[in-house]
């Protein structure tokens, strides 16, 4: 008989609380269905920056490699640049120099053309006094 009794009310203990209505069970997941739906509208505004921040290292990924172009071409023209001037500098030397054998040319034909202007006079001259006589 206790076995009975014991058995009736194991028996009714669980009808009565063993099983979950679906009030009970709506009224456990409605909070944690309001989370997660925060939580996937977080995880999408998260994407959405992820994928801004990845298409503005694109676009800097793009910069650098220009930055790097416009280095190497500025390099190279700084070298032609280089080049350029000690080539000037070369033929400024040689521009100098052709000047000072001008200037020494000049001088020497100066004084050649006042030899010829002195001989020229003495030939007047004397061409005079044969003249006169």
């Amino acid at each position: 008989m206790k076995k009975v009794v014991l058995l009736v009310l194991s028996l009714s203990l669980l009808l009565v609380t063993g099983c979950a209505t679906k009030d009970y069970v709506k009224q456990q997941i409605d909070p944690l269905i309001d989370r997660i739906s925060r939580l996937e509208a977080r995880v999408s505004a998260v994407e959405s920056k992820v994928n801004a921040l990845e298409g503005k290292v694109a676009e800097i990924d793009a910069i650098k490699r220009d930055v790097q172009q416009a280095k190497s071409l500025a390099d190279d023209a700084m070298k032609t640049a280089k080049e350029c001037c000690n080539k000037a500098d070369a033929a400024m030397k040689k521009a100098e120099e052709a000047a000072k054998k001008a200037e020494a040319a000049a001088a020497k034909a100066e004084a050649a053309a006042e030899r010829a202007e002195n001989a020229a006079k003495k030939c007047e001259k004397s061409f005079e006094l044969q003249q006169k006589k």
